[in-house]
């Protein structure tokens, strides 16, 4: 790609090999920096097509002169930035727009372009050369209106397909290379020590009995969730939260414990997630010196294992790592060695929802270290540590089959590696029925499975995650959600539950926000002891659920051949596993979700997932009531649900909350 484009700009300027083949205006649409966000991107790029614009579609992860380089090619260029740190990708915008001043293209700029309230920040990318700038979420169907005036009597530019063929990234998966075995002793220390120089904060966690003396003087994620699971100890609660210094880190994690909060996690910050530690550092200046944080969670390996050591001591409760890092090693080896009792993340569920371009076998032998390195600390110091996986994947519209078989094939590969405790993860949907049904199964399946394969000593945990998909605007509405959900959690029986706060929608959460979310959370779990379930209605969703990933999974083992590591690479490739509104090129695409009548998801499309006829038989009626209902009479019409279901949230179109109870 990168030879390629060098030389496309001054091709278009001297219009070179260019026909033109239509009068439609093109649109260049993609998002930048680490920023994964890709649902808003799956239904505008939609919207777009529907609407008779030719899309040329970067999807997410972008370099800013990936847009430069394409921007003649365009009417009008639509860059999306959603992690808050839009200044730090866009820093060489106004140069940028000088040095390619020739071209007439419009430039339109919208997410959360700062991770406060975005005040100020219109004027600032406008004064930067951006022609439209959309500080807060804008529908669809606003922003057709404002293309549709902003393109009146312009030009269409000329259809260079041959040229913008040579720009996109080729879709090569290199030959499968993995193993499920034990890595090797000898290799894991070889690769061990190159990882500890990454950083200059690496070193300081070589040596393994060290930290072992201190991991076993913390507080346990193992054991808190073992009791739990035993029925001595509450729904853990679990808020999530990551700033830029120790000191304001720990005054959070102290409020939050005073609260009621039962386990605490650092997230990560988006620089730190991308490997770019230069970056985070250089933002750790910019906040000590400002007192303000432009940094969007905790740098935890620019702190280093010493900074982590002193906020264990001082808050003494469960400490976890949340991050989604492309290469999580180091982040793994200074987590441990600075006391914290559990990670999250995974070779599928940390690459194919995060990762535009991350080839499966790269992500699963990263995460075989990781794994093996869990394993290390259990089996030369008897210490668990807990491994989570984020099942809730694109966190959007995700049906329970596809997160837990996504589970329980990182769970096995974690297991492989020694791994004795593993954290399930679900995000809530919004259907009580389903969403218990879905925590049912996912504990039931995966420990049948693990037990079958002869480990009959790993500890399962199910974690239950609140609406993880756009929130409502209306505090109220977002106090009674958090409220609800948590009285599913606490009915599905569920190990831990990762909170939100009713400010989803507006900012990044405040110390108070946080501890009104853990007040709600509790009421929530006080009342569930009153709340009735159908336990007819439960059980006929978990024979659907049971059917659907039993299916999955016979086909991920037959695609494997005896590996699981292979089978999960040729299910990828084959579409017997897809994960919707996934960025990654390594991801088919073709599976498509929406709900039904009665909130619940279902398949839209089904694509390639290897579902016998009565199942798919079963979301194909789904389905159809549900078009019914809203009055759809195509196909093409029917990929509206998704917008209207992606939507229906934030913008308050619900009766209550769960949609079915």
């Amino acid at each position: 790609m990168k030879q390629n484009q060098k030389n496309i700009a001054p091709a278009v300027e001297n219009h070179y090999n260019c026909i033109n083949e239509s009068n439609k205006p093109v649109i260049l649409l993609g998002g930048i920096g680490g920023d994964s966000h890709s649902v808003g991107l799956t239904i505008l790029r939609q919207a777009i097509s529907e609407s008779g614009y030719r899309v040329r579609y970067l999807g997410t992860q972008n370099r800013l002169e990936d847009f430069f380089l394409l921007a003649p090619l365009s009417n009008i260029v639509m860059i999306s930035s959603l992690d808050g740190h839009t200044s730090y990708y866009l820093r060489e915008f106004a140069e940028m727009k000088k040095r390619y001043q020739s071209y007439k293209t419009l430039w339109y700029l919208g997410g959360n372009l700062h991770i406060g309230d975005g005040n100020g920040y219109e004027s600032y990318f406008r004064e930067a050369g951006f022609d439209r700038v959309f500080v807060k979420f804008v529908d669809v169907k606003t922003v057709l209106e404002i293309i549709e005036a902003d393109l009146s009597g312009v030009e269409p530019i000329a259809s260079c397909d041959t040229l913008w063929e040579r720009s996109e990234r080729q879709h090569f998966c290199p030959p499968v290379d993995v193993s499920d075995d034990l890595l090797d002793f000898q290799f894991f220390e070889k690769a061990r020590r190159e990882v500890l120089e990454h950083w200059r904060t690496g070193r300081r966690a070589e040596c393994l009995e060290e930290n072992a003396d201190f991991l076993r003087r913390q507080a346990s994620f193992a054991q808190a969730q073992a009791l739990r699971n035993l029925g001595r100890h509450p729904l853990l609660i679990q808020p999530r939260s990551g700033v830029a210094t120790a000191n304001e880190q720990i005054r959070l994690f102290k409020a939050f414990k005073e609260a009621g909060s039962s386990a605490l996690s650092y997230q990560v910050d988006s620089l730190t997630r991308n490997n770019n530690y230069i970056g985070a550092e250089e933002s750790i200046r910019d906040c000590t010196a400002s007192g303000i944080s432009t940094i969007n969670g905790f740098p935890v390996i620019n702190h280093g294992v010493d900074v982590l050591r002193r906020i264990a001591s001082e808050v003494k409760i469960p400490l976890q790592t949340r991050h989604s890092t492309r290469d999580p090693r180091l982040l793994a080896e200074i987590s441990y060695a600075g006391g914290v009792t559990a990670f999250e993340g995974g070779a599928i569920c940390y690459n194919i929802p995060y990762y535009k371009d991350y080839p499966l076998q790269e992500s699963i032998k990263a995460w075989q270290y990781v794994d093996r390195l869990t394993g290390l600390y259990y089996d030369r110091f008897g210490i668990a540590l807990d491994r989570e996986f984020f099942g809730t994947l694109t966190a959007t519209l995700i049906p329970p089959c596809l997160a837990i078989v996504v589970n329980i094939l990182e769970a096995i590969m974690a297991v492989l590696q020694g791994v004795k405790c593993v954290s399930l993860g679900y995000a809530e949907q919004g259907n009580r029925i389903q969403d218990i049904a879905a925590i049912r199964m996912l504990r039931q399946i995966s420990s049948e499975l693990i037990k079958n394969m002869g480990y009959k000593d790993v500890q399962i945990n199910t974690v239950f995650h609140q609406y993880m998909a756009a929130f409502p605007e209306d505090l109220r509405r977002a106090e009674m959600l958090i409220y609800n959900s948590s009285i599913t959690a606490a009915l599905a029986a569920a190990t831990r539950v990762i909170i939100k706060t009713p400010v989803e929608a507006l900012r990044i959460p405040s110390l108070e926000d946080n501890v009104l979310a853990i007040n709600l959370v509790n009421q929530g779990i006080f009342a569930a002891s009153r709340t009735q379930i159908v336990e007819k209605q439960i059980t006929e969703e978990c024979d659907i659920i049971r059917r659907e990933v039993n299916a999955m999974l016979d086909s991920v083992f037959l695609c494997g051949g005896g590996s699981v590591a292979r089978g999960i690479i040729t299910s990828f490739q084959k579409g017997f596993i897809d994960i919707p509104f996934s960025p990654s090129i390594y991801n088919l695409g073709k599976v498509v979700t929406a709900r039904d009548t009665e909130g619940a998801v279902r398949f839209l499309s089904i694509g390639n997932l290897q579902f016998d006829r009565e199942l798919r038989e079963f979301h194909r009626s789904k389905i159809s009531d549900r078009c019914r209902a809203e009055g759809l009479i195509s196909e093409k019409q029917s990929y509206l649900l998704i917008e209207q279901d992606v939507l229906k949230i934030p913008r308050g179109q619900y009766e209550c909350w769960p949609l079915f109870k």
